[in-house]
């Protein structure tokens, strides 16, 4: 039997089976007969710090394809006066990198290839499907597990990496809270740290349930550190 994923457009008759507040998102945010995504791409705008409370204006320029899951997020971000830092964050392949340079030619950050960086950016890959939804759908790696009424775990498998997300509900069915033990750069180590993201101001968007704006922090033991608050400027869609 196909899955919901291999099916060519989403069927509400399928979601038998599924955690209830899973079943609640998917007919929240999909209308029946909704045509999967194979590709998406996304424009966003905000604030980044790079250090706590060292906020600097981003703008970003994102291509995603849902399967297998890919992504490469070329930033601008102002964070020395007159020359932007660019950024960009991939994971294509099943490999995680990241690099960043002053004016796109000095180099900051330039890391790649590591387990816990191919973690890390498949966690993200997850965290950021609720702006290309249908990638939530059961099959192609990705299932979901109850927890309690409002709560569920997602996990996706990409090749030899397997992430897990905790996603909260909220009333109307949206998801409105991500977290997880993620991956963070301490002084070039990779440190398992609490991780948390919030998504708000859903819209409609090719007849699918988007949110709009959100922010992310590390949550590490002496408290909160946002790092990214950022908001959807436009987002279009390539179907399978």
């Amino acid at each position: 039997m196909s899955t919901l994923a291999e099916r060519a457009a989403f069927d509400p008759s399928r979601l038998e089976g599924l955690p209830a507040p899973v079943a609640r998102y998917l007919t929240f945010a999909l209308s029946p007969g909704q045509r999967l995504i194979a590709r998406a791409h996304i424009r966003s705008s905000g604030t980044f710090a790079a250090k706590p409370n060292a906020w600097a204006r981003f703008t970003a320029d994102q291509e995603v394809r849902t399967a297998p899951p890919e992504f490469v997020w070329n930033a601008r971000i102002a964070m020395l006066p007159l020359v932007p830092v660019h950024v960009r964050d991939r994971y294509v392949g099943g490999e995680g990198s990241m690099r960043a340079a002053v004016a796109g030619i000095v180099p900051m950050v330039n890391q790649h290839g590591t387990p816990e960086l191919a973690a890390a950016s498949l966690q993200r890959f997850l965290a950021e499907a609720v702006w290309y939804p249908t990638v939530l759908l059961p099959g192609n790696g990705l299932s979901w597990s109850a927890i309690d009424d409002r709560n569920a775990r997602v996990t996706l498998t990409d090749g030899p990496t397997t992430v897990s997300l905790d996603v909260t509900f909220g009333a109307a069915g949206e998801i409105e809270t991500i977290s997880a033990m993620r991956y963070r750069d301490v002084k070039g180590t990779p440190i398992l740290t609490p991780w948390v993201g919030h998504h708000r101001d859903y819209t409609r968007l090719s007849s699918m349930m988007i949110p709009t704006s959100g922010d992310v922090a590390w949550v590490p033991p002496t408290g909160p550190e946002p790092y990214w608050r950022g908001r959807l400027v436009a987002a279009t869609f390539e179907w399978r």
